[in-house]
């Protein structure tokens, strides 16, 4: 729990650890604090998002028809850098899982599962939109990963937070899927930025980490989900990985996607991907929906996770 930085001390805490800073017009007094009654803070911790499409900077300031900006606190481009969007509050949490904000805040490891919306993450949480897809093919260019690696290192540097402070919103709200690289890599890479000086000299730039399905968990949700109650979940993160991907293959309907339960639909739709040439053709008990390793790698492979056994 802490006091959000102010404007300039935000600055200043960004380039003290080596990041070039551009200031968008009028980002010092963008906030949603006075149209929701609402101060922003205290800050418990920091959220990392991807934008889920390009060039979107102006988005990101200005916001959508259904969501008024500012959409985080900074926005890093690809190419154009990292910008200043907000000092204050901003909508990039939405409702959040109340365990898990606690458990920033406690820097308990690991964080639990995000089953709940019950509690406002644009109140107490930093927010940065990395421009990428987030479809697990747009790579993520190496000085924008180390970019988003500082600017992560220097809100927890000036805070006192470690590592554990930093959550992707995959991991604080149901059915979110960013950002899409590894996130214990990410908070792996912030803590050994959080060893070193603040802008003291050069370390090898880390690279993004494709997240991981565990291939025994993922059979575990499968054989344990569709008997249970409705909503049970055994993995969420996992599952929300292939669900995602069953969608985009034109085996799932979105409206059976992301809520982490390996449900009947899942298995349905996970056993036509076994029977697809893409999935490996399979047949009989060989395409029950049942995740097997090749089937599942197979699927990866297109949608940029990889499978651990």
């Amino acid at each position: 729990m802490a006091t959000p930085l102010s404007a300039d001390r935000l600055l200043a805490v960004l380039r003290a650890e080596g990041l070039t800073v551009h200031e968008h017009d009028g980002w010092r007094t963008h906030e949603r604090d006075g149209a929701t009654g609402k101060p922003f803070g205290p800050v418990h911790g920091v959220l990392i998002h991807h934008t889920a499409g390009h060039g979107d900077r102006e988005i990101c300031y200005n916001g959508r028809s259904d969501l008024p900006g500012p959409l985080c606190h900074s926005w890093l481009g690809k190419t154009s850098g990292l910008w200043m969007i907000s000092a204050g509050r901003a909508n990039h949490a939405g409702l959040v899982d109340l365990d898990v904000i606690n458990a920033l805040m406690a820097e308990k490891s690991p964080l639990p599962h995000d089953d709940q919306a019950n509690a406002d993450g644009n109140d107490v949480l930093y927010g940065i939109e990395i421009e990428n897809l987030g479809n697990g093919k747009d790579p993520y260019p190496s000085g924008q990963y180390r970019q988003a690696v500082l600017w992560a290192a220097a809100l927890c540097r000036a805070h006192g937070w470690s590592e554990r402070s930093i959550a992707g919103h995959k991991e604080v709200q149901p059915g979110k899927v960013d950002p899409s690289f590894d996130m214990d890599t990410f908070r792996a890479d912030v803590k050994r930025q959080l060893a070193t000086k603040p802008g003291g000299g050069k370390t090898p730039a880390p690279v993004p980490a494709k997240p991981k399905v565990d291939l025994s968990q993922l059979v575990a949700a499968a054989e344990a989900d569709p008997p249970a109650r409705q909503g049970h979940v055994t993995y969420r993160a996992g599952v929300n990985l292939v669900e995602a991907a069953l969608v985009a293959e034109g085996m799932l309907a979105k409206t059976y996607a992301g809520d982490g339960s390996y449900g009947t639909a899942t298995k349905d739709a996970y056993a036509r991907w076994q029977r697809s040439p893409a999935g490996g053709g399979y047949t009989g008990r060989a395409a029950d929906g049942i995740p097997g390793k090749a089937s599942l790698q197979r699927l990866g492979a297109r949608h940029g996770w990889t499978v651990v056994a």
